[in-house]
Parts: structure tokens; sequence; C-alpha cells
């Protein structure tokens, strides 16, 4: 910690004196040093207040009880402040985050009693009475967005009888609760077509599985003629919730029935094992992979394998998990004929680019629909040692052009890649001066985007002809000055040398 032991005793000094306000003061001060010290996100300072003044358990928000900005800023005897510039309250300073951490005894339940919170607001009358239509959102509820989203994950860390209970008693009313569809907005990023008319899809199970609440879960699973397999208005099952989430021990649960799928796709075709993958989460993949009954290469609609998803998303753990197994084909394509070794490199992940490469059934030159290697797409993004790693190989092609005729090299000219060109020419089965289906040249693409350096380097070069012309008659020179790169064209000018 940042001034050590004086610092640490000046907060000490401080919350004691927080406390020695007695009464309200003093609760409201140290309650809002556990709210801002546990929440999930920064909380805007209406949303602290009236959080402040939730009664847990009670079926009623009483706003006389919502105390000012001010009034709450007095009490916290200056130990936190009100960002304007983003328009949230936080704590003076993260020293003070460290300290408060260092310090468990002081708010051992802090995320019992915010879920607790949480579930009461959600539980009120007033909460309850609100239309679930979300347009517009309702400005009556400060704290409703956040309640919405982060009960279950207080909850998953700081489970009580009292917020069992609570929890219950929201989903006896979940069907039609505006929580339902606030949370679902939220998740929208991991499903795309979501049906708002149809909120009773989404049970009770499908939010426990969101959230990874196992506890609460393991209840849900044993009653009586639940559909462990039912698709939730989003086209999710629980399983695919609790997997594309992250949560382990959920997805034992589910496993764990029966009559569970493990290989149910959702609506975009997408099954548990391609979510978890497509999020790094080795241990759900793990449990997973366990099961016979799961195909570790089944690939979603658009052709996109578990491998895929994490080769493409740079979760090396996972590549290294689905590599192990003999089932797993390392260059199987997408419907757009991309490898996990494309996607990959384009990235400009090397780590696993190295661990693909090491597979002697990898075909490292292979194009996608466009005619496009993983070489060709690496280049255009500058990840030199990725490039560095495919022109190693003898079974790679530097001079390979895609289905226009644009080479490795075209491309890395074309997006300014100096770097890249450099490297390239280096080579001796490169050809700088090689055209694309329209005779444009790689100078002729650096002069038309404006890439002085680009230019400059294939002017030194003796196999670069500064004046050859394109499908319609035009040089390098002509897209300069059309293109307005003054720079660019002083280069091409011919020279006028003196007599």
């Amino acid at each position: 910690m940042a001034n050590g032991l004086g610092l640490g005793n000046a907060y000490s000094a401080t919350l004691g004196r927080i406390q020695g306000q007695g009464g309200e003061k003093a609760r409201l001060g140290m309650a809002a040093l556990m709210w801002i010290s546990h929440s999930e996100r920064p909380l805007k300072a209406d949303e602290l207040c009236h959080a402040l003044a939730v009664e847990i358990g009670s079926p009623n928000l009483n706003t006389d009880n919502v105390p000012s900005i001010g009034t709450l800023l007095t009490c916290c005897q200056g130990l936190v402040l009100v960002d304007k510039e983003a328009s949230t309250i936080r704590l003076i300073h993260f020293t003070l985050q460290e300290y408060l951490r260092a310090c468990p005894e002081l708010f051992d339940t802090a995320h019992s009693i915010i879920a607790e919170t949480c579930l009461s607001y959600l539980n009120s009358h007033q909460v309850k009475a609100l239309s679930t239509s979300l347009s517009p959102e309702p400005q009556s509820a400060p704290f409703l967005e956040y309640s919405s989203l982060y009960w279950g994950a207080h909850a998953q860390r700081g489970l009580s009888d009292s917020t069992k209970l609570l929890a219950h008693k929201l989903f006896d009313d979940y069907d039609d609760h505006i929580s339902t569809k606030l949370l679902l907005k939220a998740q929208k990023p991991l499903s795309r077509n979501v049906a708002f008319d149809k909120p009773s899809l989404f049970s009770s199970l499908h939010c426990t599985s969101v959230f990874g609440i196992a506890e609460i879960a393991a209840g849900l699973v044993e009653v009586e003629g639940r559909d462990i397999n039912q698709k939730d208005c989003v086209g999710n099952t629980p399983l695919v919730w609790a997997a594309s989430n992250g949560h382990e021990e959920v997805v034992k649960i589910l496993l764990g029935r029966d009559d569970v799928n493990p290989d149910k796709p959702d609506s975009n075709s997408q099954t548990a094992l391609l979510c978890a993958a497509q999020n790094g989460h080795e241990g759900v993949v793990k449990v997973l992979l366990e099961r016979d009954d799961i195909d570790p290469d089944k690939p979603s609609k658009y052709g996109r394998t578990a491998l895929f998803y994490s080769a493409h998303n740079g979760h090396e753990g996972v590549v290294k998990i689905l590599l192990k197994r003999g089932d797993v084909s390392p260059n199987e394509s997408d419907t757009r004929g991309q490898t996990p070794l494309l996607c990959a490199a384009r990235n400009g992940n090397k780590k696993i680019v190295k661990i693909l490469l090491e597979r002697s059934d990898i075909s490292p030159d292979k194009p996608n629909l466009y005619g496009q290697t993983p070489l060709w797409a690496t280049v255009g993004n500058g990840h030199e040692g990725v490039v560095k790693i495919l022109l190693s190989r003898d079974d790679v092609n530097p001079d390979k052009p895609d289905i226009y005729g644009q080479t490795p090299f075209f491309r890395a000219a074309q997006t300014g890649q100096e770097r890249m060109v450099k490297i390239l020419l280096e080579r001796n089965d490169v050809i700088p001066d090689k055209p694309d289906m329209y005779s444009r040249t790689p100078l002729c693409c650096a002069a038309r985007n404006g890439h002085e350096g680009v230019v400059k380097i294939l002017l030194e070069h003796d196999e670069v002809n500064p004046d050859k012309l394109d499908n319609r008659g035009r040089t390098p020179l002509w897209w300069a000055a059309e293109r307005g790169h003054t720079r660019v064209v002083a280069l091409l000018q011919p020279r006028v040398l003196p007599v």
C-alpha cells in the first residue's frame, strides 16, 4: 500500500470517526463504503442513495428514507467523492480500496447484504407494478438496473438463507417482472435473437444458470416435471447459459440429470461446448469433454468449431485442451473457409500459432474462400512475429495470391506495413512488382493510399517499375495526384537532371 502504515493509520482513524458519529450517520457512512467497495460496477449517486434506503425484506419502498448525496458525503467523512465526469460515486483513492480489502472483518457479509437489498428492491410492490416495457426505461426506479443485473453475482458470492428466500420470492413472479427483460437485454451479446414477447420461457433455472448460483440451481433441477433442456426466449438452455458464463459447478449439476442433452444447440446452433470455448472457460470445457455424448468438433451453423472459436479469441488454454484429443481437426474451415490457424494468425496470437503449427496434420497455407492464406491475413495487420514464424516454414508460399491476384507483399504495401514490406523483400521468392487482376502493382496501391514510407522503400528496389500502368492506363503517380497525396507525388515525379 502506498505510504504504508501511515496511510493505513489515517484510514483507520477516519473509519473510527465515521463509526463514532453513532446512529443513522454511522450506518449511512459505513454502508456507503461497503457498497462502493463491493459493487460490481461503479454506482451512480442516485443508485447508491436509493440502495441505502431499502429495508431488507420490506414489501414497500419508502422514498422518505432516501438520503441526499450531500448527507451521504458528510457521513463518509471525506472518504468518498462524486466523480462528476463519470457521474459516479467513488472512494477518494485506490489505496482505500486496498485497505478495505485488507480488513475483511469490516464487511464480512457484504455480498449477502447487497444481494438481499437488491432482491428486496425487486420484490417491492412499487417495482412489481412497473410495466415490462423497456421503451422508455422507467425513471422512477434508479436502483432497478443494478439490482436486476447484479443481484445474482452478489448472491453467488454470499448466499444467505435470507437471500435464498428472497430469490424464490422473485421467481414466483418472474414471468412478468421487468428485471427479466433487463437481464436478457444485458446478456444480448451472447444471443442475438431475443423474443421479449415470450419472457415466460426464461425460467428461474435459466436465471440461476446465468448467474451461476449453484445451491439454488441444485434445488431447481429437482423440481418434478421441469424440462432441463427447455430453450428460453433467447433460444438458450440452462446448460448453454451456465457454460457461456463459465459456471462450472452449475454445469456439473445440470449434467448430473439423466435427461440432459449436453450437445443441444441454441437458436444460433451453438452448443454448450462452443459457448464455453468461445469465452475461454477452461474448467467448463474440461467438464463437458468428459462426456461421451458430446462431439468436440461439432460446428455451428457457420461451420465454426470449438477449436475455431478458442483460437480466434486467443484462448490458449482451451486450444491446448482440444488439441489433445484425436477427434479434433485443426484444419476444419468455417463457411468462409477460415481455419483456426488463419484466425489466430490474423489476430497476431503467436502462442496459438506456434501450438497449431506443432501439429503434423496442420495445413499452414490453407486459404479461405477468397484465397487469403494465414500469411496473407497476417501481413495486413502488421503482426511481425507471426509473419516471421510462418515464413520460417517451407510449406508456406510467401507469394501466393488471393482470388484477386493480390499477394501477401501486395497486401503489406497496400496497407502501409513498412516492416512487413522490408521483411518480405528479403525473400528471393517474392516478386515486389507482381500486379493483381487489375494490373495494379504494390507501388500503385501504396501510392494511391498515401503510404509514403512504403513508396520510398519500393522506389529503391530495382525490380519495381514506377511507371507501370494498370488496366486503365493509370500510373502510381496518377493515383497519388488524384488522391491528393502531395508528398508521394513529389517522390514519384521524374527528376530533371542538370545539363
